[in-house]
């Protein structure tokens, strides 16, 4: 997802881009290619948040010690990631909380769940306050509903059987969930990409729409020919 926020952002504000090489853990021998701007930090500070956010609830949910372990790991970046970027951090923050709400009144209604989703993501893909920012508010709206619902969609079946969260499981059983799901999900991003065709972009456009015009489906048709196969061999 902050891949795509950097190629979107990097193409809207086009801010000067330095080339380097660098190691990582996928390749601690062979330096990579890198490109870093104000975008990239900008997205790698919003990981970190994320991140930091993802391991405490695992650790709140499961006890699991290694994702306590990767917090703390995490926890003088993200105090000053926090500061530096309090609205984004509230947006985080607040979403955490009433999506654990959600979860423990085992919520049917999938609009509500989705759209924590949404207005956590509208803000993350907002950098800085001015002409773009409500168009960058409704692309982040609803391609978070639109992520909340695709990965709902893939893990109805797992979600079902482990009793974990999730709104789609009582419609997963109805003749038309299937192209129900498509509808949800096509309704989200025709917004997404209505909010993205206003926006100036020239750099790296045609990847941007290869990815929310063909890409995005592919998870989709995935998971409707392996449902509709497992479907067909019972």
């Amino acid at each position: 997802d902050m891949t795509f926020v950097v190629l979107l952002l990097s193409g809207l504000y086009e801010p000067p881009t330095q080339k380097g090489t660098s190691r990582c853990a996928v390749h601690p021998l062979k330096p990579q290619l890198v490109r870093r701007n104000e975008i990239t930090t900008y997205c790698a500070d919003m990981n970190v948040i994320l991140s930091y956010y993802k391991c405490m609830d695992d650790w709140q949910d499961e006890r699991r010690i290694s994702r306590y372990a990767a917090a703390q790991l995490l926890s003088k970046q993200y105090e000053a990631i926090k500061a530096k970027y309090p609205r984004q951090h509230k947006a985080v923050a607040d979403y955490m909380k009433a999506l654990a709400r959600c979860e423990k009144k085992h919520s049917d209604n999938v609009e509500e769940a989705a759209c924590l989703t949404g207005k956590m993501l509208a803000e993350v893909f907002v950098c800085r306050e001015d002409a773009w920012s409500s168009d960058l508010r409704q692309m982040g709206f609803f391609l978070g509903k639109f992520i909340y619902l695709m990965d709902a969609y893939e893990d109805v079946e797992k979600d079902e059987k482990s009793g974990n969260y999730n709104p789609l499981i009582k419609m997963k059983d109805d003749e038309n969930f299937d192209s129900e799901c498509q509808s949800m999900l096509m309704m989200q991003m025709a917004e997404c990409c209505k909010a993205f065709e206003r926006l100036p972009i020239i750099q790296d456009v045609g990847i941007l729409r290869n990815i929310l015009y063909s890409g995005v489906w592919a998870k989709f048709a995935s998971v409707y020919n392996k449902r509709n196969k497992a479907g067909e061999n019972e």
